[in-house]
């Protein structure tokens, strides 16, 4: 079932939504040669235990994996697409880029975003990648709409990330979010005719997450059991906004 939120339930969501982006904006600063992804892990939980807030990733369980997720970020570097997980051994070097995805549970709700960035310079390929998925987000969001199905936020971002040579991950997806961090819908970034194609109504929120490839669409998990990384070891980027169905059109609850 699909929860639709009130406005009140909007306001709450908001407040979650704009303290994740806050965290992010300052991991982005930090982002650095010589920086470890457990230094970025060791900054946001301070920053979310100042605010008063729960990490939304840690203790969440996953059947598969087998055990509960220990970090409030996920810090996927280069070919790791989802669910990297900091390390004091992981340093990034110059021309990595380094996925930070994180989430927050604040007043009862949930708030989840994603950020690719790059470490100091990077080459043109790289930007290309990380410029092709940031836009495939702002065309879906452009489509959550009120009359709109699902499919067309869908399918915004598969014929972006397909026009421009990239590939799109199919075992990860986007979700509905609210007072659990994973709601229905699931948001694939193809059209998944096999899934249902509900019409989107005001209330709604999608948090919707482009994960594209720089080479073929595969992914495998590493031994750790939560780190997805491209089976051919090109590179991914992955950004994520959550985003509200309003009588005015989207609303990025996790941005300003």
């Amino acid at each position: 079932m699909i929860v639709r939120k009130t406005a009140a339930e909007l306001e709450k969501m908001r407040r979650s939504g704009l303290l994740v982006w806050q965290i992010l904006e300052k991991l982005k600063e930090m982002v650095a040669e010589g920086i470890s992804t457990l230094d970025l892990e060791t900054a946001a939980e301070k920053m979310m235990a100042d605010a008063g807030a729960i990490p939304a990733f840690k203790g969440y369980y996953v059947h598969a994996a087998g055990q509960a997720y220990r970090f409030a970020l996920c810090t996927s570097v280069n070919s790791e697409i989802v669910h990297g997980i900091p390390s004091a051994k992981r340093t990034l070097r110059k021309g990595d880029i380094v996925s930070i995805d994180t989430g927050v549970k604040l007043d009862g709700y949930y708030g989840d975003s994603a950020i690719t960035v790059p470490v100091g310079e990077i080459d043109e390929p790289n930007r290309k990648l990380l410029q092709v998925t940031r836009d495939a987000l702002e065309f879906a969001i452009h489509k959550v709409r009120s009359g709109n199905r699902l499919f067309d936020v869908c399918g915004a971002v598969e014929q972006h990330v397909k026009s421009n040579g990239f590939s799109i991950v199919r075992e990860y997806v986007g979700h509905g979010i609210g007072t659990q961090l994973h709601e229905e819908p699931q948001v694939p970034n193809y059209v998944d005719r096999k899934n249902e194609n509900p019409r989107l109504k005001e209330g709604m929120v999608l948090a919707v997450e482009p994960m594209v490839n720089a080479g073929g669409a595969e992914a495998v998990v590493l031994k750790d059991r939560w780190t997805a990384v491209t089976k051919d070891g090109s590179n991914s980027a992955h950004f994520e906004h959550c985003i509200a169905v309003t009588e005015n059109g989207p609303w990025v609850l996790t941005r300003p």
